[in-house]
């Protein structure tokens, strides 16, 4: 079912799909938009409650209040939870999504449950250089720009079909949002990460060229000691459309041992 929901100053398009007590909710990478997910929610509804969001200024979310800084969207996510009545959930965010999922678990939501971070931007931030933030930015403007960025995105070549709705997802975001990230939200340094209690997994494919399984394995094995790490054979960053099967696993074996816990 798709749905918009209100939360302070965005509307929030979202997907939600199959049932269950225990819902996986689903945020994006930069560029993305809750069809990222398809794929994997494809091989989970028929287990649980999926829902996928739309983060503000992508896919069909709107910020009314022109903000898309990572406390805005850690603010949707957690409205979002509250006006679906979510009361067990797991947050799985991707690159961006995943520093935003970190946001939300270090604040200590009540209904969260778990953790699946998949290729997440770390809490340390991303010590990229200008020109190079700006060529990222540049080649989210044009069909042929996000084209070249796919050959870095991906290890393995994405079917016709997702890499038309890359394409798409990249084009229709705001200006503001693909700006956002690049001069701020990447290089962020985030607080309290430390702190987060709950079950946590992070994979990252070991083809990753944007996040470096071995230097997230030394960020992670610091900050979050307890958390699992997986590595995913052969796969670049992005995951959910290059081997969503291995990250449909992830989140259910998280979701496995939310139940076991």
């Amino acid at each position: 079912m798709s749905k918009n929901i209100e939360t302070t100053g965005a509307v929030i398009h979202v997907l939600d799909e199959g049932q269950g007590d225990t819902a996986l909710v689903f945020l994006h990478y930069w560029g993305g938009s809750a069809r990222t997910w398809r794929h994997v929610v494809a091989q989970l509804k028929d287990r649980t409650r999926c829902v996928s969001l739309d983060l503000r200024g992508w896919g069909r979310s709107v910020a009314l209040d022109g903000r898309y800084d990572l406390d805005a969207m850690a603010g949707d996510v957690s409205e979002v939870i509250a006006s679906l009545g979510l009361t067990r959930c797991i947050l799985v965010g991707h690159s961006m999504g995943g520093k935003v999922a970190q946001i939300v678990a270090a604040k200590g939501a009540g209904a969260l449950l778990g953790l699946v971070l998949i290729a997440p931007s770390p809490p340390t931030g991303m010590p990229v250089p200008a020109g190079v933030r700006e060529a990222m930015l540049a080649s989210y403007q044009n069909a042929e720009g996000v084209n070249e960025a796919l050959k870095i995105l991906c290890h393995r070549q994405l079917p016709e079909e997702d890499r038309r709705q890359v394409v798409e997802d990249t084009l229709r975001g705001a200006t503001g949002a693909k700006r956002e990230w690049t001069t701020t939200g990447m290089l962020a340094r985030l607080d309290g990460i430390a702190g987060i209690g709950i079950l946590t997994l992070i994979a990252v494919g070991d083809c990753d060229q944007v996040e470096r399984a071995d230097s997230l394995r030394e960020i992670y094995g610091e900050i979050l000691p307890a958390a699992e790490f997986r590595i995913l054979p052969g796969v670049g960053h992005l995951s959910p459309l290059e081997a969503p099967a291995d990250v449909a696993e992830a989140c259910s074996n998280l979701l496995s041992a939310v139940a076991a816990g």
